[in-house]
């Protein structure tokens, strides 16, 4: 379906490290995205959310978070990385009121901002390698925020920014910018082997 363009309107709500923008993206019918990526370190009910602080802990099986290479610098910058187990625990990762989007709520921004040039749209205006920086006419502020993989090694900050789908089938999806492309892809986590930690945002219910 060919969507007119029409700018998205930025507003600002402080909720738990959540600010979010409005997205009017087909006939009054919003979406309202977080513009920073997710800092929390508690689930909705209050319960705390493991922080992983050193490579000695490689593949887990429970929800937990970190920082890039464990610096909160890193993490003043680009927010928190979480596991998948952090996403889909059933206390909540996302605040009241939040969700975090699925496949679906993925690709109704991406299909209003034009699947060829969502990722240049999304990226923020600096910080990216390669000249990779975007125009972020979305007011998504995709940062390159890299991510943690499974066995404990750190890559891709300023070269990539991944983000967490809620759709889980046989492993779960991420979506990925690239500092070298306009695209966004799709990627699934093994079923087996799921243990990367990724950036996270949310969307408002």
């Amino acid at each position: 379906m060919k969507l007119n363009y029409i700018l998205l309107i930025s507003i600002l709500f402080f909720s738990q490290c959540i600010k979010e923008r409005l997205n009017p993206y087909d006939a009054g019918n919003p979406q309202a995205w977080s513009s920073t990526n997710l800092d929390v370190t508690k689930y909705r009910n209050g319960d705390e959310i493991p922080q992983v602080q050193n490579a000695s802990l490689g593949y887990l099986t429970t929800g937990a978070w970190c920082y890039y290479e464990y610096n909160s610098a890193n993490g003043a910058k680009y927010g928190k990385l979480y596991n998948e187990y952090a996403v889909t625990d059933p206390r909540g990762l996302a605040p009241a009121g939040y969700r975090i989007p699925s496949n679906q709520d993925w690709s109704v921004l991406i299909g209003y901002l034009g699947e060829k040039k969502a990722g240049h749209k999304m990226k923020s205006k600096n910080g990216w390698d390669n000249n990779g920086n975007g125009t972020n006419s979305s007011a998504f502020n995709g940062l390159p925020g890299g991510c943690r993989e499974s066995n404990g090694a750190f890559s891709g900050i300023g070269a990539n920014g991944n983000w967490w789908s809620s759709t889980v089938y046989y492993g779960s999806d991420y979506f990925t910018f690239y500092d070298t492309s306009c695209y966004v892809y799709r990627y699934k986590t093994s079923y087996y082997a799921n243990g990367d930690f990724f950036s996270v945002r949310c969307l408002k219910d």
